[in-house]
């Protein structure tokens, strides 16, 4: 099994695939691509126009693509990226934020990271990184190539697009402090250096950050031991719980 079909297309998929008795199944790879062009054609969804690799983990050959947009209908695994942006100042540590434009699908006028984004089909990690930050901040690769691996996250949550199985490769970039970044492709309307004491202060009191990045943010917050404790103790528990969670088809 790699996927969980939601129940609002399960009546669908019966005239587009032969259900077996524990699901449906797709003959091959160029199917399972075929079927995402064909479940937008009927309208269960909108299509973002970006393949993504259908995978059954982060090591694993790709057994086909399909639309982003189709995934979470599926319960399929899809891979994102996501970077602290750091400074570090005589004042202290500081983190890039972004705001996303209102216009966006998903999460409007939140709160995001310096660089953050889906990797598309046939990218590594860190080949997605330094496309998404030219795209989101006009960060040349000279910088954003040397965002070092830190952790990976993951999840399994309801959503109103649907069943979201979600890793997060998260990179640390220390950036100069005379550095300044630039939305270039619409998707970020504007930049913010904040202290990390007041990021931690938004996550632990607003809702005003993505969904996603909080999670990202509160794993930045225990590395760095701005979080201790028994506290620190639950929420690391938490988070790989999350990535257990996104794992399991």
């Amino acid at each position: 099994m790699i996927g969980r079909v939601h129940p609002t297309v399960e009546p669908a998929l019966d005239a587009l695939l032969i259900r077996e008795p524990r699901g449906f199944s797709v003959p091959s790879g160029p199917a399972i691509e075929a079927l995402g062009i064909r479940m937008a054609e009927i309208g269960l969804y909108r299509p973002h126009d970006e393949l993504f690799d259908v995978l059954t983990g982060p090591d694993a050959a790709p057994l086909g693509r399909i639309d982003r947009g189709a995934l979470p209908l599926l319960g399929l695994l899809a891979q994102g990226v996501h970077v602290n942006g750091l400074v570090e100042r005589s004042d202290g540590l500081h983190l890039w934020i972004g705001r996303r434009s209102p216009h966006k699908r998903l999460d409007p006028g939140k709160l995001d990271h310096l660089v953050a984004g889906g990797m598309t089909a046939g990218l590594t990690s860190l080949e997605a990184v330094v496309k998404e930050a030219r795209e989101e901040a006009s960060l040349g690769a000279d910088l954003s190539s040397s965002a070092v691996p830190a952790s990976l996250l993951g999840y399994a949550v309801e959503r109103p697009e649907g069943a979201r199985r979600d890793l997060l490769h998260c990179f640390d970039l220390f950036l100069p402090e005379d550095f300044r970044p630039v939305p270039d492709d619409g998707e970020v309307v504007s930049f913010e250096l904040l202290p990390i004491e007041q990021a931690l202060a938004l996550v632990r009191d607003t809702q005003d950050f993505k969904f996603n990045v909080n999670l990202v943010l509160i794993d930045l917050f225990l590395r760095r031991g701005l979080i201790g404790g028994d506290e620190a103790h639950t929420l690391r528990a938490a988070l790989n719980d999350g990535l257990s969670m996104a794992l399991e088809p």
